[in-house]
C-alpha cells in the first residue's frame, strides 16, 4: 500500500512548482553557499530534491550536486529542467531510508521536508538521518529543515497551511495534533497535474529542538545549531521561536 507522500507526488511535479514554499530557492542557496565558504570543490547531496530546484540552482553556480528522491515524477521534471538549462546533474531515484552512499559528500542538504519528517514512524525518520550522515565525509556538514513542534503548541497547523495556500488549491480538513507522539494528522484534497482529485490522509512528525539535538549527538555531530527557517531567507541571526513553522538545523561532524 502506498503512503500518502508517494500518492501525492505521483503526478504533481508542475503543481508542486507552483507551491509558495518553492519560491525561496535563490535565497536559500545564498545561505548554503556562505555556509560552505563558496568552495566549489565540495560535493553536495540533495536529499528529497523534488523537482531539483536547489540542485539546479547550486549546479548553475558551479557546484557538483547529486539529487535523490523517491518520486519518479518529480525526478523526471528535475531532469527535464536541468537538461533544458544545459546542466549535467546526477539525479537518482533512491529511498532516503536506504541510501547507498558512504563517505562521499562534503555537504548534505534536506530542505522543505525533503523526506524527513514525512515517514510514518520515528524509526524511519531516524534512518534518514543515519543515511545522510553515512553519506558525509568525516568533516561533513548537514543542513536541513524540519517541522517545529513548538509551533504546534501555540498555533493551528490547519490554519497555517490554509493561510499559505494563496490560490486555495488544496483543501485542508480534519486536523488533529497528537501530543503524545507530536504527529499532526490532516486530510488533504488536491488535484494532480492531470486534474484528477486525490484525498490524502496525511501525518507528519513535528520535532522540538532538544529531540533534534539528541538525535544528531547520537550520530556523533559535534556542532549543532538550530534557528528559525524563514522562506528564502535562512539566517543564523534568526532565533527559533514558537512563530516558526519550520526550524533550520546546521550540524557539523568535525
Amino acid at each position: 500500500m502506498k503512503q500518502w507522500y508517494e500518492e501525492l507526488f505521483e503526478n504533481y511535479s508542475k503543481k508542486y512548482e507552483e507551491e509558495i514554499y518553492t519560491k525561496g530557492t535563490k535565497g536559500e542557496c545564498d545561505f548554503i553557499e556562505k555556509e560552505i565558504s563558496f568552495n566549489k570543490n565540495l560535493k553536495i547531496l540533495d536529499i528529497g530534491c523534488g523537482t531539483g530546484r536547489h540542485s539546479i540552482e547550486l549546479s548553475k553556480r558551479g557546484y557538483d550536486v547529486t539529487g535523490i528522491d523517491l518520486s519518479k515524477s518529480l525526478l523526471n521534471r528535475a531532469k527535464e529542467i536541468s537538461i533544458s538549462q544545459g546542466l549535467n546533474i546526477n539525479f537518482q531515484i533512491q529511498d532516503a531510508r536506504s541510501l547507498n552512499f558512504s563517505n562521499e559528500f562534503d555537504l548534505a542538504i534536506m530542505l522543505c521536508e525533503g523526506s524527513f519528517p514525512l515517514m510514518e514512524t520515528d524509526e524511519m525518520n531516524f534512518q534518514i538521518l543515519q543515511n545522510a550522515t553515512k553519506a558525509l565525509k568525516e568533516d561533513g556538514k548537514f543542513i536541513f529543515t524540519t517541522l517545529n513542534g513548538l509551533f504546534t503548541l501555540f498555533h493551528s497547523v490547519k490554519d497555517f497551511l490554509a493561510d499559505h495556500d494563496e490560490d486555495n488549491k488544496v483543501k485542508f480538513e480534519n486536523n488533529t495534533f497528537d501530543l503524545m507522539s507530536f504527529r499532526n494528522y490532516i486530510t488533504l484534497t488536491i488535484e494532480d497535474d492531470s486534474g484528477k482529485e486525490k484525498i490524502l490522509e496525511c501525518n507528519e512528525r513535528y520535532y522540538v529542538p532538544s529531540e533534534i539535538t539528541w538525535l544528531l549527538k547520537s550520530l556523533n555531530y559535534k556542532n549543532i545549531d538550530i534557528y528559525g527557517a524563514k522562506l528564502g531567507a535562512f539566517s543564523r541571526s534568526d532565533k527559533l521561536t514558537t512563530q516558526d513553522f519550520e526550524m533550520l538545523v546546521i550540524a557539523e561532524k568535525k
